[in-house]
């Protein structure tokens, strides 16, 4: 099968991409950080062929990054419009074609309060109309290399490494659950195979189903630096203002998460030789 993953420079693309040609997938990627040719915000006859040779489409691509990012982005006119362009154009391209695809939305896509929230939740909504499968993610953790745009356990593993000392944005009391990019590939893999007997009616939430707060994962990773200092901030959490959305358990009858966040954040250490 031919797979193309929009978005394959993120974090979860480029896990996705590894895990497709590891099972021995044809994968064509699309991101326009390897290529300003590939930008989905623009209608492109090079989009338009590259989904026509596909068999399936992965919709990743999305203006997103870390908390940091969305506090300082989010809410401004650019932030919004890019995601909107994404949208009308991608959908666009995938109603024409045919094509079956999986749409990655995130569990903040309730909260009405966020502009990211409600981008996904647009997306959602036209997903289904279009009968794709819409998955929710859960603070997916993996490789990144855009610095602007880092995550939570990329962002403290450079803090710990560099400086010895993790600075942290909140009190660290806001619980997540982390999922590694491993097991959330794994996840997407599975669910592109059963595409067809998938029902339309249940909500995919790729989760590992465990609570942990952003100070466990602060002191997980200053274990592998020993010496490092950690500094909770006192701000609390003003991205999902300590909401706590339960995950729906049904996408446990496909897939179970095998990687813990101990041994993930080990494995992502480990892999990026920090």
């Amino acid at each position: 099968m031919n797979y193309l993953v929009l978005g394959s420079a993120g974090q979860i693309g480029l896990a996705l991409c590894h895990y497709l040609r590891k099972q021995g997938h044809e994968v064509s990627t699309f991101d326009i950080a390897d290529d300003p040719a590939q930008d989905l915000r623009i209608a492109s006859e090079k989009f338009k062929s590259a989904v026509e040779a596909c068999d399936f489409v992965f919709f990743l691509a999305w203006d997103v990054g870390g908390s940091t990012y969305l506090a300082k982005y989010q809410d401004t006119f650019d932030f919004v419009q890019n995601n909107l362009k994404i949208i009308v154009n991608t959908f666009e391209n995938l109603k024409d074609s045919k094509k079956p695809f999986i749409f990655a939305s995130s569990q903040m896509a309730n909260m009405s309060y966020s502009s990211y929230g409600l981008t996904k939740s647009l997306g959602e909504k036209v997903s289904s109309i279009l009968n794709g499968i819409t998955v929710k993610f859960w603070n997916v953790y993996g490789i990144e290399h855009d610095p602007e745009k880092t995550h939570v356990v990329t962002d403290f593993i450079n803090k710990a490494r560099d400086t010895g000392i993790i600075d942290m944005r909140t009190d660290g009391t806001e619980q997540r659950q982390m999922l590694h990019a491993d097991d959330c590939s794994e996840c997407l893999y599975i669910l592109s195979q059963k595409y067809n007997e998938l029902p339309r009616d249940k909500e995919y939430h790729i989760s590992n189903f465990e609570w942990n707060t952003m100070l466990d994962v602060a002191e997980i990773i200053a274990s592998h630096y020993p010496g490092t200092v950690i500094n909770p901030g006192t701000a609390k959490d003003t991205i999902q203002k300590d909401k706590r959305n339960e995950p729906d358990p049904w996408i446990l009858n496909y897939w179970q998460p095998k990687i813990g966040l101990g041994a993930g954040i080990a494995s992502l250490i480990d892999q990026t030789g920090q």
